[in-house]
């Protein structure tokens, strides 16, 4: 019997396609999560966790007044990041088929709720605010389940819309009534720093979106004539505008006396702070300690640099939002992101800018850092929405890989 030969350029095809099909099995069954998706997800943990030890800080005193229990606002706090720290996992599992099937469901809900707040007498009313939700001992803040409702509802929607966002009737509706609508029913509850939120979120959908630059300068026109209204409307809120500009506020005295202290709190910090643990403003001189004013107790505590880090803390948030942005090719994961992006990040200008001077005192708690079970829940929420699109990202992408793969694998046959 003659023995035939093997061919050696053959064989050495099959084995290079051995190979590669052993590589796109693996790495089909093995997909690793994102560099985004980890920044995300780490900076995430990173501000949970520094945000409850400087509760724990900000609050024992109050606490112990209040409940004889220096650790009770800091166990209330915990419970609600162990409540909010699955539902991120959870929801970070979720494809993006279940929000575009049901988001108008959420909307509606989160709406009701509100409702409920504004003309019910289940709404509870804190510091001139008629924007939380009591029901036995449990309160809840339905404005906070707006916010992460609409940051996805208009992500949808404009992806729909996204080939007539050119023509001014389609950015006004359904955006307009809608988006409109459920920021109303936060205004009627008379909490202005809420409502500059949605409105900013709400534009930052548009401008993400490509609406035309004029509409929405046309919408920032509006948005500020209203606010100017809502301002001017309500005696609390005037004095609060009174106090920024060096008056007295009749209605609420204790807003000068917020913003001198947070003050004072940030001026004794120096440098290096206090030492954590040790600020003298928690001893009921500053209000809102662990929750409008808790970046004060951070300058004072752990000074001017505690202050930097909490600032590069966002600075690197934004890198991680914009990255993923950057990424998607999805136009509803990209204008998505860029809300709960405006929403988280405009929400931490405003309250340090309040803490700082800069604008009048408007009461939104810092993202992820502030006391404040709902804001904490819905937060960590959203950052779970977006760290499934960083996810769909990384699988689109190992997909063109495998698929690029597999054709270098059949060109060689």
């Amino acid at each position: 019997m003659t023995s035939v030969p093997r061919t050696p350029g053959r064989s050495a095809d099959r084995s290079r396609l051995g190979a590669l099909t052993t590589r796109i099995q693996l790495g089909r069954a093995m997909t690793s999560e994102s560099a985004n998706y980890f920044l995300l997800l780490g900076v995430t943990l990173f501000m949970v966790v520094f945000g409850l030890v400087m509760v724990l800080s900000s609050s024992a005193v109050e606490s112990h007044n209040d409940s004889d229990n220096f650790f009770s606002r800091f166990w209330s706090q915990g419970a609600y990041a162990l409540v909010g720290l699955p539902l991120m996992f959870l929801v970070s599992r979720i494809p993006r088929a279940f929000w575009k099937k049901t988001i108008w469901f959420f909307l509606g809900a989160a709406c009701f709720l509100q409702l409920l707040v504004v003309f019910t007498p289940l709404g509870m009313e804190i510091g001139g605010n008629r924007n939380w939700l009591k029901v036995g001992s449990l309160t809840l803040q339905p404005s906070e389940a707006i916010k992460l409702a609409l940051v996805v509802w208009l992500g949808v929607v404009l992806a729909r819309k996204r080939d007539m966002l050119t023509q001014w009737k389609h950015v006004a509706i359904p955006v307009v009534p809608v988006a409109g609508g459920a920021t109303a029913l936060v205004t009627l509850g008379g909490d202005l720093g809420t409502t500059m939120i949605l409105a900013a979120l709400i534009l930052g959908a548009l401008f993400f979106a490509g609406v035309r630059m004029r509409y929405l300068l046309t919408g920032v026109v509006i948005v500020g004539v209203l606010a100017i209204a809502v301002a001017l409307s309500s005696a609390s809120r005037v004095g609060r505008i009174a106090a920024y500009f060096g008056g007295t506020s009749v209605a609420n005295p204790d807003v000068d006396w917020q913003i001198k202290n947070g003050f004072y709190a940030l001026a004794s910090g120096g440098v290096f702070g206090v030492g954590l643990g040790n600020s003298h403003s928690k001893w009921s001189w500053l209000p809102a300690a662990d929750t409008d004013f808790i970046f004060a107790i951070i300058g004072e505590e752990l000074g001017l640099i505690g202050a930097v880090v909490v600032l590069l803390l966002f600075v690197v948030l934004t890198i991680a939002f914009l990255r993923i942005i950057h990424a998607s090719t999805d136009p509803f994961a990209r204008v998505t992101t860029a809300a709960i992006m405006v929403w988280l990040i405009g929400q931490a200008f405003v309250n340090i800018a309040v803490v700082l001077g800069v604008i009048p005192v408007l009461g939104v708690p810092l993202p992820l850092i502030s006391a404040g079970g709902t804001a904490m829940i819905s937060s960590m929420i959203a950052i779970g929405i977006v760290l499934s699109f960083a996810r769909q990202s990384q699988r689109d992408a190992q997909t063109d890989e495998d698929a690029l793969q597999t054709a270098e694998a059949g060109a060689l046959r």
